[in-house]
């Protein structure tokens, strides 16, 4: 069975709101990485906006997949791509929300973090896209995908090697523990990220 049959136009629905999905998850990371260049009060909201949006596509999926019988991709699938990518989007949420509770500001450390986030939310939404008629292409943006979350890892160590290099006042190991929390949310991020790119590596492969 080709591609062009596995996708039948009435089957589409679960790609579409895939595609849908992901490029909602970019648009909150592009919110994100803006929030820390200028962290105002209106790119957070962007960030949530997003998020919101992204859930919603999220929850449109869940409840097509609980009454389709066939599904152009295995269910477990698409149910562990779509969590996966609702993932990425939540923990960029989480960020912001963290940020403003233990009032946080962007630092070199999450700029670059968060830049490398935005690129692998990008490369993930370009592997969704083209699964149905370039499934190697797809392929590609998941193996960048998780070049750019080993990039992020390696930023993350350097953040929590910074953090224990300064003088160790009061204020300081307060200051140490808000951004630790952060860093480690973004972390996560990048692990969701790492999920997403396996699941279409896999998905490649079974249907290849």
């Amino acid at each position: 069975m080709g591609w062009k049959n596995l996708f039948k136009p009435r089957q589409d629905k679960f790609l579409r709101l895939l595609i849908e999905q992901a490029a909602k998850t970019l648009e909150g990371m592009e919110a994100l990485e803006d929030y820390m260049r200028n962290a105002d009060e209106e790119t957070a909201k962007r960030v949530t906006r997003a998020e919101k949006e992204a859930d919603e596509v999220r929850r449109i999926l869940i409840d097509e997949l609980l009454r389709t019988f066939v599904t152009p991709i295995d269910r477990e699938d698409i149910f562990a791509l779509s969590r996966a990518i609702d993932d990425i989007i939540d923990y960029g949420y989480t960020t912001v929300d963290e940020m403003e509770i233990l009032d946080v500001k962007p630092n070199p450390h999450l700029q670059r973090m968060v830049s490398k986030l935005r690129k692998a939310a990008e490369e993930i939404h370009l592997g969704v896209l083209r699964l149905k008629d370039h499934p190697n292409v797809a392929n590609d943006h998941a193996v960048r995908a998780k070049t750019l979350e080993n990039q992020v890892e390696h930023l993350y160590r350097e953040a929590i090697a910074d953090l224990f290099s300064g003088p160790k006042d009061v204020e300081h190991v307060v200051e140490m523990l808000k951004l630790r929390e952060i860093y480690r949310h973004l972390s996560n991020c990048a692990d969701r990220g790492d999920e997403a790119a396996n699941i279409i590596g896999d998905i490649v492969v079974k249907r290849t």
